[in-house]
């Protein structure tokens, strides 16, 4: 699959830099996906941004970003605005400082992406930078502009590249559960059953663990539903029209079509876009 990149910057640490750019690691291409139909029609159903009073839909021209400091009461921004709140972090991912590999818990990780060299001038920093946190066993703690907000991210090096991971927000990871009372006692025998049959399932990883059974299951089902589908008859094609090369057969062709008209008037022409009416609406998904 080819890459998607979506980021293009610069990875810094101290004064060596190399052009990078991000790809998303996941990818969720492969999820069946349903569209909204209007069932009489089966025409698509459009979403669209209406105002909450009027219910008339609102061109984009006319949205704001707005944050409530009241009720009805707002604070408007508009993108241009937000976009200066943007720091250096913005294209470039410095690293300012250095955690040991594992010491951060696995809730704090976000979403992953794949840290590429962009150039060959900048693939020998990169790989410096890389093989320099392998031989000590350490991750990058950066900032970086992504998804409209400056975020915290980790750099871990995973064979010839670097994954990028954005970590969460300490407000956004809660206080684990209370732990439960260490004074409780273990039977021996129970903790050596289970712990053999713990011994017993344990297996090589592979991806065809976390395979979704309802996604197949989907799949399945729409395979089938198409199989029983009758196919619509294929529209009947006109017959070509043989072609003489002549003009003046098409002119006589034009002015018999004309005369059949007889003096019949011709409806006025509507102008574009009133030809389509007023249904033309941007939609805002």
């Amino acid at each position: 699959m080819a890459r998607q990149t979506f980021w293009k910057g610069y990875l810094k640490l101290s004064l060596v830099t190399a052009a990078v750019s991000l790809t998303p690691a996941t990818t969720e291409s492969n999820k069946v996906r349903f569209h909204v139909l209007n069932r009489q029609t089966k025409n698509r159903v459009e979403s669209r941004y209406v105002d909450s009073v009027t219910h008339k839909p609102v061109a984009e021209r006319d949205q704001v970003k707005g944050y409530p400091r009241g009720e009805d009461d707002y604070v408007l921004l508009e993108d241009e605005e937000i976009e200066e709140v943007g720091l250096e972090s913005t294209r470039t991912i410095e690293i300012d400082s250095f955690v040991p590999r594992g010491s951060i818990d696995w809730i704090w990780y976000d979403k992953p992406h794949f840290l590429a060299p962009e150039d060959k001038v900048g693939v020998e920093a990169f790989c410096v930078i890389r093989e320099a946190m392998k031989a000590n066993d350490v991750v990058g703690i950066a900032r970086l502009v992504l998804y409209r907000r400056e975020r915290a991210v980790l750099l871990e090096p995973l064979g010839k590249g670097i994954v990028l991971w954005t970590l969460r927000y300490g407000d956004e990871v809660r206080d684990p559960v209370a732990e439960l009372d260490s004074k409780t006692e273990i039977d021996s025998k129970l903790l050596t059953l289970m712990t053999q049959l713990v011994k017993e399932e344990t297996k090589d990883w592979s991806p065809a663990m976390v395979q979704d059974p309802i996604q197949k299951r989907l799949k399945s089902m729409i395979r089938g539903k198409q199989k029983s589908l009758k196919k619509a008859a294929p529209a009947q094609k006109p017959a070509p029209v043989k072609s003489t090369g002549n003009v003046i057969n098409i002119m006589d062709a034009l002015t018999k079509s004309l005369a059949a008209e007889g003096g019949e008037k011709a409806a006025p022409m509507k102008k574009w876009p009133a030809i389509l009416g007023n249904d033309i609406h941007k939609s805002k998904t």
